[in-house]
């Protein structure tokens, strides 16, 4: 949610900064602007996508060294020119752009308002900016230490870029809760909300901490302080960049791309962890004792990350027999959980960044719980402050709604709760090896299933005209069935519903008519027969029925509307298998109906706010 990019430096600022914020529109926005400095302040905001601002800018003064860019996800204030970001202060000194809610705001605002402030926007973040101008005016201290005092009093998160323009030889960042990083080279900084536009200048990045405070400086001087005012040992990471990952290299999307890639970045998420039929996850390893006497395990995580954690509870008890809570991240902060000695926190996330699971996982550090983080975002905040970590290795990820990220979660789910099982003895040794085999197939099948793609194109064309759908699916696949239904919702906007299949009848088959088409999720065995009977319900009362099957699951003829025959697999890989279909579907239903794919509405690939 939101993107920021700042320069400080001796280039033109403006095409850096630009084309930054064409880097971070995949994590959602409604309206772009950019603040540049050469001898006084340049400033412009459109709503809209970049393009628009750029188009603006275009026959506009535009050159400088130093130059503030941001994409805004509306929070307070509607999407429009006033409430997009770089806001200024009253006296127009100050310019600052914002990602994150500053929650006294209202607060704040009253106070600056018995001070003879007025406001232009209806947002948090001019609030915020006109409290930064107050200190500094009443007080007549530095823009880093009115920065500081002010945030002393802010309740919230924040990232923000802060610059005073008449000392503009300084840049003013600081955080908390939300990210910021920091590029840097010689005698130049890159200021970013995630590597993705500062990997092309350079490797080297400082992630800033929370409540840390930076004084960037065109003459290469960074320090760092906490909101004490105490310098701050600057912690410099190498980062790896690929520019490939940001193209969309000859596919319409950059979903339908990440889409294909999954038989790769299956591979990639088992790379170095599976060695002559040996499991070999770092964290567990050096961890043992944790993982294999671990009375519960919790998992937290939002939206896809969710669902991967429901499929996760499946594996850890059925191969490590560890009950397994699967908890939204955004509930379990907002209760008094019960944490015990020995329990296991596990957090999944895509981005590492994602507001309510950071604010779980801070919750199960102050209780005391042995914290493990799955993300795909190495030197994200989540993974961090965790006690340890597993990156998915599946690459970025820019289509707003997660495909490979899903997959390789489970996947690495499944290597996870096979390896407990062997540590604990639960899982026989031949049973191990014959899993890991089956596993060890599974890109190589997901490459035959994306053979189907024009087929499932056309069931889509079929039926783009429905305004809601059911999924179903019983045992392991009930998740993937709820993961299905997200899937066309976020970017079809097709109302669709995932249940547990025996579920139906209790309420659901009142939906069902000649126009409500359900995806029938069969291709676990174990539950083949109780689908088949659940499929027979529906096509007594008219229903449209598309059905996921094994090749060798025999049914009558004409018993489904279409059928999609998916490679033999045992049915602990069932979920990864038949999420594949589910992807495509919901991706040729959007551009059937003419959405935007990577950034659907009102959505952001990193929701960096509660």
């Amino acid at each position: 949610m939101c993107g920021i990019m700042g320069y400080i430096g001796n280039k033109e600022a403006y095409p850096i900064v630009i084309e930054g914020l064409k880097k971070l529109e995949y994590r959602g926005y409604d309206s772009a602007g950019v603040a540049i400095m050469n001898g006084s302040l340049s400033l412009y905001k459109k709503e809209g996508k970049v393009k628009n601002l750029e188009q603006y800018v275009h026959s506009q003064k535009n050159n400088g060294n130093i130059a503030l860019g941001h994409t805004r996800w509306a929070t307070h204030g509607v999407p429009n020119d006033s409430n997009a970001h770089p806001h200024t202060s009253q006296s127009g000194r100050l310019v600052m752009v914002h990602n994150g809610i500053i929650e006294n705001y209202n607060t704040l605002k009253s106070f600056l308002v018995t001070k003879g402030y007025t406001f232009s926007s209806d947002t948090d973040s001019e609030v915020l900016i006109q409290y930064i101008e107050w200190y500094q005016k009443s007080y007549f201290l530095t823009i880093d230490e009115a920065v500081r005092r002010a945030l002393g009093d802010v309740q919230g998160s924040y990232a923000i870029v802060v610059l005073d323009t008449e000392k503009p030889q300084n840049v003013i960042v600081a955080k908390r809760d939300n990210p910021l990083v920091i590029g840097i080279r010689e005698n130049e900084f890159y200021i970013a909300s995630d590597v993705s536009p500062i990997g092309q200048y350079t490797q080297n990045v400082i992630y800033l901490e929370d409540n840390q405070i930076g004084i960037l400086s065109d003459n290469g001087s960074c320090k760092i302080f906490n909101l004490e005012g105490k310098e701050c040992e600057k912690q410099i990471t190498t980062i790896l960049f690929e520019e490939d990952d940001y193209t969309k290299d000859g596919y319409d999307s950059y979903m339908l791309k990440e889409i294909f890639q999954q038989p790769l970045s299956l591979k990639a998420s088992m790379r170095n962890r599976i060695k002559d039929n040996k499991i070999n996850i770092k964290a567990l390893k050096q961890y043992k004792r944790v993982f294999k006497n671990a009375n519960r395990i919790i998992i937290i995580g939002c939206g896809t990350s969710w669902h991967a954690g429901l499929i996760g509870e499946h594996l850890l008890e059925s191969f490590a027999h560890i009950p397994t809570e699967v908890e939204y991240a955004s509930e379990f902060r907002y209760r008094d959980p019960i944490i015990k000695e020995n329990d296991l926190v596990i957090a999944i996330s895509q981005s590492g960044e994602t507001a309510d699971t950071l604010a779980a996982l801070k919750l199960a550090n102050a209780k005391g719980a042995f914290t493990y983080s799955l993300v795909n975002t190495e030197g994200s905040t989540i993974a961090r402050i965790s006690d340890a970590v597993s990156y998915l290795n599946a690459g970025i990820e820019i289509g707003v709604a997660s495909t490979k990220a899903f997959t390789s979660q489970v996947t690495l789910l499944t290597m996870i709760a096979l390896e407990i099982g062997q540590m604990k003895g639960i899982i026989n040794k031949n049973d191990y090896k014959s899993k890991i085999e089956n596993l060890l197939a599974v890109p190589n099948q997901v490459k035959e299933i994306l053979k189907t793609n024009s087929y499932i194109k056309n069931i889509a064309e079929k039926m783009s005209n429905t305004t809601n759908a059911l999924f179903l699916g019983r045992g392991i696949n009930f998740p993937s069935a709820l993961e299905g239904a997200l899937k066309l919702k976020e970017i079809s906007y097709i109302h669709a519903e995932g249940y547990p299949a025996a579920e139906m009848k209790h309420g659901p088959i009142a939906l069902i008519d000649e126009n409500m088409p359900v995806i029938v999720l069969a291709n676990n065995n174990k539950a083949w027969q109780k689908l088949i009977s659940n499929v027979q319900e529906i096509k007594s009362r008219k229903g449209k029925v598309i059905l996921l099957k094994s090749n060798s699951q025999e049914m009558e003829a004409g018993l489904a509307d279409y059928v999609i025959n998916l490679p033999v697999i045992d049915d602990f890989l069932s979920p990864i298998i038949s999420s594949i279909p589910l992807q495509l579907f919901s991706y040729h239903s959007a551009k059937i109906r003419e959405c935007n794919v990577d950034q659907p509405r009102n959505l952001a690939k990193s929701v960096t706010v509660e």
